[in-house]
């Protein structure tokens, strides 16, 4: 007897069987959601090498030290949060945006977009792309069909934003904290709307970070000599975190989806800066709020002077660190945040 071919639906699994051929429907849910590709769109913790040399000392030493072993774009020694991303959904770290003429075939794990310094809005004048000019990226390259809707329906898409659009709003000038306080609407309101943006696109999982402990960032706790974090700045974090949790769970009411889901950050930072009982991770940060590589004379890490001498000092153990740098956490860091989510990407893909 000719054996015929059975061209089946993906969601049927068959055996052959001494007596034939047995198949038995299985729904998606059973398998959860198995992606091919990762696209990002964000800043500087989720950035892998689009902005420009000129623009971050992302491309100086010591950057890159732990991984991969030279300065190559990350605000880190080492991998940050979309490594570790990638590393759950077992595919690569997609290649960065302003790279992808030499892509090649690795195009095919996705396409990162986000970069160092940006926010919602423009943060320094229109030299970085806000995040709408990202997604517009994106969208260009679904026009010229270099990635389809079927692509980003077998995607994870992270939108990582951290705090930019709020650091260049008080860099204005004479900008108090009730200012902020009403500028933090509009910051979460435009981010609603490009999350929308993005889920008309096509996107079928997207995870939206929310905003760190900003009061607990080496550049605000270097007043209190590393000491303590400033409870100010988070009351504010607070407020744009609980305006996001609700922008996040109205647009998957509204679209009667699960499309988007929150990486709790501020709860990773402060559980690992903390040391919280729960926190499950094998490494432990003596010193959690002091950076490794600490800028001198006003000067930031990876600074030279005229002379072409380093203006900064770096731990003799990065793995000892929490943080990089003012803002970034190590490689070690981002390891240990991602240890306090990973059950949250769990949960939501259920692979």
């Amino acid at each position: 007897m000719a054996s015929s071919k059975l061209f089946l639906p993906f969601f049927y699994c068959c055996f052959l069987l001494s007596s034939g051929y047995i198949c038995i429907q299985a729904s998606s849910s059973d398998h959860g959601f198995r992606p091919t590709k990762l696209f990002v769109f964000g800043d500087s913790y989720a950035d892998t090498g689009n902005i420009r040399k000129s623009l971050g000392n992302s491309w100086s030493q010591p950057y890159g030290t732990t991984f991969p072993g030279k300065p190559a774009g990350r605000f880190s020694d080492g991998r940050i949060l979309t490594d570790y991303l990638a590393k759950f959904l077992r595919v690569k770290s997609p290649l960065a945006y302003e790279w992808m003429e030499m892509g090649g075939k690795k195009l095919k794990n996705g396409l990162n977009f986000a970069y160092g310094g940006s926010g919602v809005f423009n943060t320094l004048g229109d030299v970085l792309p806000n995040m709408s000019t990202q997604i517009g990226f994106f969208d260009k390259l679904m026009h010229d069909s270099l990635y389809t809707k079927s692509d980003l329906k077998s995607s994870v898409v992270l939108v990582c934003l951290s705090g930019n659009d709020y650091g260049a709003f008080l860099a204005q000038g004479g900008k108090t904290m009730q200012d902020l306080q009403k500028f933090i609407p509009r910051v979460v309101s435009q981010l609603g709307a490009n999350l929308k943006r993005v889920q008309q696109l096509g996107a079928a999982k997207v995870a939206v970070t929310s905003l760190q402990p900003l009061g607990c960032l080496p550049r605000s706790t270097v007043d209190s000599s590393f000491q303590g974090c400033n409870p100010t700045q988070n009351l504010a974090v607070a407020y744009h975190n609980l305006l996001l949790q609700q922008t996040v769970s109205k647009l998957n009411t509204d679209s009667k989806t699960s499309t988007f889901f929150i990486i709790d950050l501020y709860t990773s930072f402060t559980t690992v800066l903390n040391q919280d009982t729960n926190y499950q991770g094998k490494l432990r940060f003596e010193t959690p709020l002091k950076p490794c590589c600490i800028g001198m004379n006003g000067y930031f890490c990876g600074d030279v002077d005229q002379k072409g001498e380093k203006m900064y000092t770096v731990c003799s153990y990065p793995k000892s660190a929490f943080f990089w740098d003012s803002s970034h956490p190590t490689e070690a860091g981002w390891h240990a945040i991602y240890t306090t989510f990973k059950s949250t990407l769990q949960q939501a893909l259920k692979f």
